[in-house]
């Protein structure tokens, strides 16, 4: 089958594709960095570009574009409606691209798993003939660095005599975990890199470090591919479970999509000598290949619970072949290796206090305790606190609305927006902010309705900005059509408001049957996690009901702490001990099968509660 060029601007990034292949998947190979909220699912909008040369070489425009993209707009294209059937090359415009955003330097006592040593051999004579070169090998890390009882991989085995030879016999050793050695180098070499890795059922998240300094080195991002088969982990599991080959699809796209991000570092496979994951129990078992059915149904059962090492080359996942994957412990189906990183990061169980994490995602894992017991619970909150399912929800990135004030007499909004440009959208924060802000100014009621007649009977003024869509149903006016850069007005809908109260209203009711399970009615300190979390407005978020009663200044963001651990797992062995102990000691709630959910829930939805 012929192959097409395909070169994606200003990144550089080229990459060969077969024919019928999308922009979009083609992009994710080429490590472009285009973003796509919905995963390639054609209901987002967002993964727009200019195609520059070869628009020919693409499929027709199809019906899903056309409700997207304007004629005037010119040669632009949605990237996953995009077939290639020649070479073409595209730009990925700013707001296309996916957010790299710096963090901070995690403290952490420096142990990784993977160490180098640099040894002198001495080559064998006819005078010695004693020993092989595996020996002399083990011989000299036993004499010059103590290590006792090493293995070699197979791989390097296979070309231990060249390495030897070419090097003149002085090498540098990379041993991992003081038992197995990974990699042998033909001179000094003190360099070594690791990549921590927190899977997200929407988005990925990925931390370059140096495993001799600590440094994070720097941080990526990309959607999870499998979102075009459904927003949350269960439809994640109806595809594996109705389709034969369901399972080795979404193992291939996650494989594709850390080996894109891989690329991305931009340095050797070779370098990246360990590496450590985190996250849900179901992207657990689609990255293992292990079939997530049994999570699905009661008792809803994971696999295996412990931590487990894997070869990378065992999962194709393109670091050191002979490198192991550290994936973090799991506390039942639905509280995943990522809250075995969050505990580690925040550690609860230290705390006097009754501590309430919340890490906010598609599906929000919810931590309570403190020196006494921490307990768990899951929830799904769906994905509109990261701008899907939204009207015109986008991620946080140049263009979104991330502040929004609504004045309570003049009903007019005040906006804040990424990079101080023109408004394309509205991210996660700003959806929170704008429904607080509508229900402040008395523009939606208790139950969320969003109408123009309780303005009247309550004689608040009007304003044109709520107003009625094409289809008749109420809508408020965010940023008029000359304020944006689409050309088109900015609105909250009320389904975007419903989508919203769905949302809190799992995370409120989670909470409070755990709480109850705990025999507590007070919380004293919330820790908002998730790299969301640390956007969200506390107050508003009080407003609607989202969190329980909590003085705002008991409330902080901990930004991505599931990432956090997974960096601290990386560089020190010991947080991997860590992990498992307190994850083995969490007491878990499953809210799905409490009798009491359901009434909870239906009583959250009200704003902020019932």
């Amino acid at each position: 089958m012929k192959k097409h060029t395909v070169i994606f601007e200003p990144a550089g990034k080229t990459t060969e594709v077969n024919d019928g292949v999308t922009l979009l998947e083609a992009a994710a190979r080429a490590g472009a960095g285009l973003d796509s909220i919905c995963g390639g699912s054609g209901i987002c909008g967002k993964c727009r570009v200019v195609v520059k040369d070869g628009m020919p070489a693409l499929s027709a425009p199809s019906d899903t574009e056309k409700k997207f993209i304007r004629p005037e707009e010119g040669p632009v294209r949605l990237a996953c409606e995009s077939l290639i059937y020649g070479d073409v090359t595209v730009h990925v415009p700013p707001a296309a691209m996916i957010s790299r955003k710096a963090t901070r330097k995690v403290s952490a006592n420096l142990n990784p798993a993977v160490k180098k040593y640099s040894v002198k051999i001495n080559p064998p004579s006819m005078q010695d003939m004693g020993q092989g070169d595996r020996e002399r090998l083990l011989d000299a890390l036993r004499a010059q660095h103590g290590l006792s009882g090493l293995s070699l991989d197979f791989n390097i085995l296979k070309g231990l005599q060249k390495t030897l030879r070419d090097s003149l016999w002085e090498v540098t050793a990379s041993v991992w975990m003081g038992r197995e050695i990974i990699r042998l180098e033909p001179s000094v070499s003190g360099t070594a890199y690791g990549l921590a890795v927190d899977i997200g059922t929407t988005t990925v998240a990925a931390y370059l470090c140096d495993l001799v300094s600590g440094n994070i080195l720097d941080t990526f991002s990309a959607t999870n591919p499998q979102a075009s088969h459904g927003e949350d982990v269960m439809s994640r599991i109806t595809f594996a479970m109705t389709n034969s080959d369901g399972l080795s699809v979404m193992q291939g796209e996650i494989r594709e999509c850390l080996n894109g991000i891989i690329k991305e570092t931009g340095l050797s496979p070779e370098d990246i000598m360990d590496m450590t994951v985190v996250c849900n129990t179901v992207m657990h078992h689609i990255l293992l290949g292990i079939d997530p059915a049994g999570i699905g149904a009661a008792p809803f059962v994971q696999s295996v619970r412990r931590s487990l090492y894997v070869k990378a080359r065992e999962l194709g996942i393109n670091i050191n072949g002979s490198s192991y994957i550290h994936v973090l412990p799991t506390a039942s189906g639905f509280i995943g290796a990522d809250s075995a990183g969050v505990l580690i990061a925040l550690r609860p169980y230290n705390q006097d206090k009754k501590v309430l994490i919340i890490d906010v995602g598609t599906n929000g894992e919810i931590l309570i305790g403190d020196r006494n017991g921490v307990y768990s619970a899951s929830c799904a909150t769906g994905p509109a606190f990261e701008g899907e399912r939204i009207k015109y929800g986008m991620r946080a990135f140049a263009g979104a609305i991330e502040r929004v004030w609504i004045d309570a007499e003049t009903k007019e909004p005040s906006l804040e927006i990424i990079g101080n440009v023109r408004a394309r959208g509205i991210c996660g924060s700003g959806i929170i902010d704008a429904v607080a802000g509508l229900y402040r100014a008395g523009i939606i009621d208790k139950s969320g309705r969003l109408r123009l007649e309780p303005l009247r009977a309550n004689g608040l003024p009007h304003t044109e900005r709520l107003r009625l869509d094409a289809e008749g149903r109420p809508e408020f006016v965010l940023a008029w059509k000359e304020q944006t850069e689409t050309g088109t007005d900015i609105t909250i809908t009320q389904a975007d408001v419903r989508a919203v109260q769905l949302a809190k209203a799992a995370l409120y009711a989670g909470t409070k049957l755990l709480m109850r399970r705990m025999g507590i009615e007070k919380i004293d300190r919330i820790i908002l996690a998730g790299a969301f979390g640390s956007y969200i407005n506390k107050k508003s978020a009080l407003v609607i009901g989202m969190l329980p009663e909590c003085a705002p200044e008991d409330i902080s963001a901990a930004g991505n702490a599931a990432g956090e651990g997974a960096v601290l797992a990386l560089l020190d062995t010991e947080k991997r001990e860590e992990a498992e102990r307190e994850v083995l000691k969490l007491r878990h709630l499953e809210i799905s099968i409490d009798p009491d959910f359901q009434e909870e829930f239906l009583s959250a939805m009200d704003i902020p509660h019932r």
